[in-house]
């Protein structure tokens, strides 16, 4: 099977210990052209240079400035900081998933949806948001060291706010809930994607690149973006899952209506 983007992160509550990838600077200067963020959190794992370079080109044909994030600089700060940054367009190219709850010997799903971070976890960082439950700690494989992890509301506690930026979250259950698409169009986003369920880390990728050359290439409107990527490569061939878009409205228009 290939690659998923996603593992589930845990939580032992008793324990305390909540458990549910070099980067270019962002232009701070007065350029007035449109900014977007590639934030490669899979790099240090499962780089895809391809990938990379497709989205980018893709992008930068749409009029963007790219700043991309790689490895290790996707920390809980880069999160905290994000709204904040300026980019009217961001792919999160980022492990993602739902709280799993470990109560009385039994897994108890939640309705939570955390973004994973390239930072080692410690238990000594971040201990007010982690106590709070805002940040965990998150399980990318077997045999690797748990990194932290924020979820939707540490999203809403954000510095700053988007401005009208369209997001696109590629990671596993990134719209399985609406917590995250919820948090943020909440901070200023005009629009988000994401996925049902689990995700292939291979199909992601072409699927993503499909979405990009739909929304700027044929210059699409979100949904008929959406759906011509779902036609033409269908859902998840392991886990069926496919792309969903929020808020329901921002369907009808294009990505430079949406940033407007």
């Amino acid at each position: 099977m290939k690659s998923c983007v996603n593992i589930l992160a845990a939580v032992l509550s008793l324990a305390l210990i909540f458990t549910p990838l070099s980067c270019r600077s962002p232009n701070q200067g007065n350029d007035t052209t449109d900014r977007a963020a590639i934030i490669d959190q899979l790099y240090l794992r499962e780089p895809n240079p391809a990938f990379i370079a497709g989205a980018t080109r893709i992008l930068e044909s749409g009029g963007f400035k790219v700043d991309l994030w790689q490895g290790a600089d996707i920390n809980v700060d880069l999160y905290r900081k994000l709204p904040s940054l300026g980019y009217r367009f961001i792919v999160l190219r980022v492990h993602s998933g739902t709280l799993l709850s470990l109560e009385g010997g039994k897994v108890v799903p939640l309705n939570t949806t955390y973004l994973f971070t390239a930072e080692n976890y410690t238990t000594t960082r971040y201990v007010t948001e982690q106590l709070t439950d805002k940040v965990s700690n998150a399980m990318m494989e077997e045999n690797y060291p748990l990194v932290f992890a924020v979820n939707s509301e540490f999203i809403k506690d954000a510095r700053g706010k988007f401005d009208h930026t369209v997001v696109l979250a590629m990671g596993c259950e990134s719209y399985r809930y609406d917590d995250l698409p919820a948090a943020f169009v909440g901070k200023g986003a005009s629009a988000y994607v994401g996925w049902s369920d689990l995700v292939s880390l291979e199909y992601v990728d072409k699927a993503m690149l499909d979405l990009l050359e739909n929304l700027f290439t044929e210059n699409m409107p979100l949904a008929r973006g959406v759906s011509r990527t779902m036609a033409d490569q269908g859902n998840d061939p392991y886990f069926n899952s496919y792309l969903k878009y929020f808020p329901a409205g921002s369907g009808n228009m294009t990505v430079r209506e949406l940033i407007r």
